[in-house]
């Protein structure tokens, strides 16, 4: 996943249904002598709209929680998408622009408290891991740089075959992803993560060899390709990005039927389209386990 040397301003059309992280505050830097209980928390995505419908489907949001020894504060991290997942995954067809339209961004949210009923029905909320201030410090100056440097929200992992092995063209880019480099780096920090089983969700496209379109100009500007332009918009127009979860997933649907009569998915990656050439499966949702990380040779000398 590309880096990018700043966040873009957000285009006043993009908005959210939900507001981005309403009680989010700095994070706060902790004494060196503190020690640091972290939390791995994880619950159903929109639970807080549909109960426990998502967790039978295995679709988990992931969050790290924190608590300080000295003040006895407890916080929670997490990522996710500014304008929710439909505006994420699909872009809106607005008349007079010819090229789609992405409202998509994702970002890092910090607030004080662990809303433990929440994480705990449904989901998880287990100590994965001590650490230092010293450590947490560090580790909020990195989540700044990653958060200022990785800023689109990619819902789909796209690989070759449900093989273990396969080979992935692109890697999603989302809540889980944000906790598993949150893990990496206080491992490499020197963190040292109990022998726990940790699942997480991917969306996945199977797909062969991705053939490279273009990007926006190249495709949709005054010297695009009129063909493409047309054949990129028309399978995006049943989509709808502003809608409820259960549109999301007649959408969903609708693209499936698409994808596997046509065996084509239109893909939007780091500014760039690419034409997926599907295969079966063609989408699945898998709950998987990511074992804890272990830190780098030298963080044991820390």
């Amino acid at each position: 996943h590309r880096r990018f040397d700043y966040r873009p301003k957000t285009d006043p059309y993009c908005q959210a249904r939900y507001t981005f992280c309403p009680t989010g505050s700095a994070i706060p830097l902790m004494k060196e002598e503190d020690v640091i209980e972290v939390y791995r928390l994880q619950a159903p995505v929109w639970e807080f709209k549909y109960g426990d419908l998502l967790g039978h489907l295995k679709i988990m949001h992931d969050a790290v929680g924190f608590r300080s020894s000295l003040t006895g504060k407890n916080y929670t991290m997490e990522w996710y998408e500014l304008f929710q997942l439909g505006n994420c995954t699909f872009p809106h067809l607005r008349p007079g622009i010819d090229a789609p339209f992405w409202c998509n961004q994702g970002a890092a949210c910090f607030y004080e408290g662990i809303d433990d009923a929440h994480w705990k029905e449904n989901g998880t909320l287990v100590l994965v891991t001590t650490i230092s201030g010293d450590m947490f410090n560090e580790m909020a100056q990195w989540v700044k740089y990653d958060n200022e440097t990785g800023i689109y929200y990619e819902t789909w992992t796209v690989q070759a075959s449900p093989d273990k092995q396969s080979t992935v063209w692109f890697d999603s880019y989302e809540c889980s992803k944000f906790i598993l480099r949150t893990y990496q780096k206080l491992a490499d920090l020197g963190a040292v993560f109990k022998k726990i089983q940790t699942n997480y969700t991917s969306i996945i496209l199977f797909s062969g060899e991705p053939i490279y379109l273009g990007n926006e100009t190249s495709i949709f500007g005054p010297l695009g390709n009129k063909t493409l332009a047309a054949a990129i918009r028309d399978f995006y127009s049943p989509f709808k990005p502003h809608q409820t979860v259960r549109e999301f997933f007649v959408d969903l649907v609708r693209i499936i039927d698409r994808v596997i009569l046509n065996h084509q998915f239109y893909f939007f990656y780091n500014l760039e389209y690419w034409l997926l050439p599907m295969k079966f499966p063609y989408l699945k949702i898998i709950y998987e386990e990511v074992p804890l990380p272990v830190g780098s040779k030298e963080s044991f000398n820390v």
